[in-house]
């Protein structure tokens, strides 16, 4: 898996306290974005992470760029319905040299579980071939690919909605592919906004577990704000 910040709203943490100060301040945003002392900026932004109004962490964005993962992640990951993807398309993409595919540890760690795995895809892929050489259109043969063909994404969330994907995604029960992709992405957003991105991941990490029975008794390190 490899996964890249392509981009984000400069000065994210600045461009969010100014949307959330222009409610109450007699001049325009973009003043505010230029002469807001960064003091004010930190005491706007601690008042938003404390009360809840997280309206405005949407005024500030993020694009990833992301590779190498299985199909069986990106059905996941397109779930999370405010945010844009554009991916890799098995439609108009004939996989002619052979189909990456995503080993989960569990097969990999596992001789036996390797070997078949590997020779399911095998048959697999070899069909998916023998379909694209008898004329059948790529949009057609891809339904012989499995879940474990790797994948390119790009995806862009605001910020509020990625607190939510790092609150659902980094707990310990989410599936690990994405587990590992959410991580990463977090360790990727947090330099650039460390105020707001201070607490973020599982729920454990800034409050209790809410999963009850379901809890892995496993929490992240909490953290507080200070």
């Amino acid at each position: 898996m490899h996964v890249e910040l392509l981009y984000h709203t400069p000065d994210p943490e600045r461009a969010i306290a100014t949307a959330a100060r222009l409610c109450y301040a007699p001049v325009g945003a973009s003043e505010l974005m230029e002469t807001m002392p960064e003091e004010r900026v930190k005491s706007v932004l601690s008042t938003i992470m404390e009360s809840g109004h997280f309206s405005t962490l949407e005024h500030a964005s993020y694009t990833f760029a992301v590779e190498g993962v299985s199909r069986a992640l990106t059905h996941q990951l397109v779930r999370h319905r405010i945010a844009s993807f554009n991916q890799q398309s098995q439609r108009y993409v004939k996989f002619t040299d052979g189909v990456d595919v995503v080993v989960p540890s569990t097969v990999a760690e596992n001789p036996q579980a390797r070997e078949v795995f590997d020779e399911a895809n095998a048959v697999v892929v070899a069909a998916y071939e023998k379909l694209l050489d008898l004329g059948v259109p790529a949009e057609d043969a891809r339904y012989l690919l499995p879940n474990a063909a790797a994948s390119k994404i790009v995806v862009t969330m605001n910020v509020r909605e990625l607190l939510h994907f790092f609150n659902l995604r980094c707990c310990n029960r989410a599936q690990w592919e994405i587990r590992d992709l959410a991580h990463r992405m977090l360790e990727l957003a947090r330099p650039t906004a460390p105020f707001v991105f201070l607490d973020a991941g599982a729920p454990c990490v800034s409050g209790p577990c809410p999963e009850g029975k379901m809890c892995c008794n496993n929490p992240y390190s909490r953290v507080k704000r200070g």
